[in-house]
């Protein structure tokens, strides 16, 4: 079995099209969370982690909707013709996205799932300018 490829990016990384909309990677989903999920910058013990540490996934897991999202990806991961791609995106790609693609990870490694893991844009520093 080939692994889901799962990606975790930031918009505000990207480089544009013509009309200037952010391109994201290309993937079967892209899950953009910018407005689904609050930003957790709120949470300033965690500001210069990114998504692979257990804190930011905790803060990420207890933001409203969070659970629910990780449930939906996690189904259609699972689907018999499943994804090969996902890719989630939130505005930098250092907190929300990649907490998510580490959870996800998790999520299908338990069901003997392979996958393989991209954080684009988790090593860079925080944006600090607004999502849209």
């Amino acid at each position: 079995m080939n692994p889901i490829m799962l990606t975790s990016f930031g918009y505000l990384h990207l480089p544009t099209d013509a009309d200037g909309h952010p391109v994201p990677p290309t993937a079967d989903r892209i899950e953009d969370v910018r407005e689904r999920l609050r930003d957790p910058a709120a949470a300033r013990d965690i500001l210069d982690l990114d998504g692979r540490d257990p804190r930011v996934q905790a803060v990420v897991l207890a933001t409203p909707g969070a659970t629910e999202l990780l449930d939906n990806l996690t189904a259609y991961a699972l689907l018999p013709a499943g994804p090969r791609h996902i890719a989630i995106g939130c505005a930098g790609g250092k907190h929300r996205a990649c907490a998510l693609v580490e959870l996800l990870a998790q999520r299908l490694l338990q069901r003997d799932v392979p996958v393989a893991v991209e954080h684009r844009h988790a090593h860079l520093p925080r944006v600090l300018k607004a999502s849209r």
